[in-house]
């Protein structure tokens, strides 16, 4: 039996993948993997996940240059997500140019941003 066969992936083949700081522990984001992308994590190092709005792979920091390089991979009781341990490059993994995807915090009956914009994002992601 190989280890992907411990993981339960949903039906269309994918599973949930919970990026952290491995020296900080702050969850930076939550994206999904499929077997593909869990093989290539493993085997290279380097975070890769499965897009699905592009439906393809995606190489953390290929368009960005905020790679993720992986320092340990955990699978949860159930199998059913993954925990990539992970040393974010350049400081910023989500999107919108902060450290974190978890940028709001929920505080008066609404959503507020409490984390700073490190880098512009229209001058770090080019499509």
């Amino acid at each position: 039996m190989s280890w992907l066969d411990e993981v339960r992936f949903d039906d269309r083949g994918l599973v949930t993948v919970i990026a952290q700081d491995a020296a900080s522990g702050r969850v930076l984001m939550v994206a999904w993997a499929n077997a593909e992308a869990l093989a290539e994590t493993a085997s290279t190092g380097r975070a890769v996940y499965y897009s699905r709005s592009r439906s393809r792979l995606w190489r953390k920091g290929e368009e960005s240059g905020h790679s993720q390089q992986l320092r340990e991979l955990r699978l949860d009781c159930d199998g059913d997500a993954v925990l990539y341990l992970v040393e974010q490059g350049g400081g910023v993994a989500c999107h919108t140019g902060r450290e974190s995807c978890f940028f709001r915090r929920f505080g008066d009956g609404k959503w507020q941003a409490v984390d700073p914009v490190l880098e512009d994002p229209e001058l770090v992601y080019r499509k």
